[in-house]
């Protein structure tokens, strides 16, 4: 089946679409590739997510942002704010748009659902929504012990009718014995053989750390890894500041600090020639998460060879925070795309560690876990399925068993196992 043709031909027969599917399936490439199609068509796409970075990893804003939803975590709040009902230049945004992409469907709430709702139905929305995400991925975040609530619990979502589509074929990895594994931690099934399987992974890290990759669940045990890696190689230190130009000049700087945070931008990248380094984009001679190591600086370039022997010659790319406004054009006042920040910077980072968080999306070769930081549902199946080598994979022996790792929010299961059926 040729999944982006089926994608394409349901949402333009007015049909919003619920893509989905386990990762490493390709959710990304069929989404970026229906984003570039209808864009093609001069059709205006809003492309979402819950949370800054995800949104900045197809290049779009949070919901909040662009629905102008302010800090409301549910509609009473939205009430108590005063953001009810929604500004003329929302509705004029949502009649201009034709198609609303929400990444990391997982990690909405449903109450951040039903405001969705709201707002499209407050400004009459007659374009299609295309949701894509794996509900045993990352969960939405709440606010201390409160219980999580998904979107497909709010009304909304059973009222938008979505025609699913699911991605199965794993092309992060073709090791079948992994990806049997990755389908029983995905589901939380660690039955005895599963056990056993991930025990194999737990070996000895040698005395070189250098060219493993860890992934911690805390963004302090990153930054201190990597910090200590560096400081082994010998060599000049090179710092690289990201440049900022503000197209608006009343963004803040707390917003500038986020935005850089989000789009997992280095506001300054230290490097050595020798250290590993990850790309943190995709390209046509390098992808997210794949590696190499820096073997030139100068002012204007980073050269990084890769695995394969090929040097890529990198420079800073621009990485945009943009809003819609109204714009004069030839044809009248029309809706568009401005950008109110630009940062330049070089789209690689330090291999040595990297959060679990901000590994989205990443196909990693020489991969270690560290298991001892694992503290949300489904986190665990996120991290190991970042490994696109099960033969590099690392565990760290875990101070807990395997089935207290590997745990699945209980709801999100049931109706992944129902949508299945």
């Amino acid at each position: 089946m040729n999944y982006l043709s089926v994608t394409i031909d349901k949402l333009q027969n007015n049909q919003n679409v619920f893509l989905t599917g386990g990762a490493g399936v390709g959710k990304t490439t069929i989404t970026t590739q229906v984003i570039k199609h209808f864009e093609a068509e001069a059709k205006k796409v809003a492309k979402l997510a819950s949370t800054g970075m995800a949104a900045t990893l197809i290049g779009g804003q949070t919901l909040h942002s662009f629905l102008d939803l302010g800090i409301a975590q549910d509609l009473e709040e939205l009430e108590q704010n005063g953001k009810l009902q929604p500004k003329k230049k929302i509705k004029k945004l949502l009649a201009s748009i034709e198609l609303i992409v929400i990444d990391e469907i997982s990690m909405v709430s449903a109450d951040l659902f039903e405001m969705i709702a709201l707002r499209l139905k407050q400004c009459e929305f007659s374009g299609v929504v295309l949701v894509v995400g794996d509900f045993l991925q990352l969960p939405p975040v709440v606010r201390g012990a409160d219980e999580v609530f998904f979107a497909f619990e709010s009304q909304a979502w059973s009222a938008m009718e979505f025609v699913k589509i699911e991605l199965t074929h794993i092309f992060r990895t073709d090791d079948k014995a992994f990806i049997e594994i990755l389908h029983n931690v995905r589901f939380g099934l660690i039955d005895e053989q599963t056990h056993y399987a991930l025990n194999e992974f737990i070996k000895p890290l040698p005395h070189d750390l250098s060219r493993f990759t860890f992934l911690f669940g805390k963004n302090n045990s990153a930054t201190h890894h990597n910090r200590i890696e560096l400081d082994k190689i010998e060599g000049e230190l090179f710092i690289k500041e990201a440049q900022i130009i503000k197209h608006k000049k009343t963004l803040s700087d707390k917003e500038v600090h986020r935005f850089i945070q989000d789009a997992r931008i280095e506001k300054e990248l230290a490097l050595k020639i020798g250290a590993p380094v990850l790309f943190t984009r995709n390209a046509w001679n390098y992808f997210n998460g794949e590696r190499g190591e820096v073997i030139n600086i100068d002012e204007n370039y980073v050269y990084v060879q890769k695995s394969d022997g090929k040097v890529v010659k990198l420079e800073v790319q621009e990485q945009s925070k943009t809003q819609w406004v109204e714009t004069k054009t030839s044809s009248g006042i029309e809706m568009q795309e401005e950008s109110l920040l630009s940062i330049y910077q070089f789209p690689i980072k330090l291999a040595f560690g990297i959060t679990i968080h901000k590994s989205q999306g990443m196909s990693i070769e020489d991969l270690v876990i560290q298991t001892n930081e694992i503290f949300a549902p489904s986190q665990f199946y996120v991290a190991l399925s970042r490994s696109s080598n099960p033969k590099n994979l690392t565990l760290i022996a875990p101070q807990t068993q395997w089935y207290n790792l590997a745990y699945v929010n209980q709801k999100a299961m049931q109706f992944v196992k129902e949508e299945v059926c």
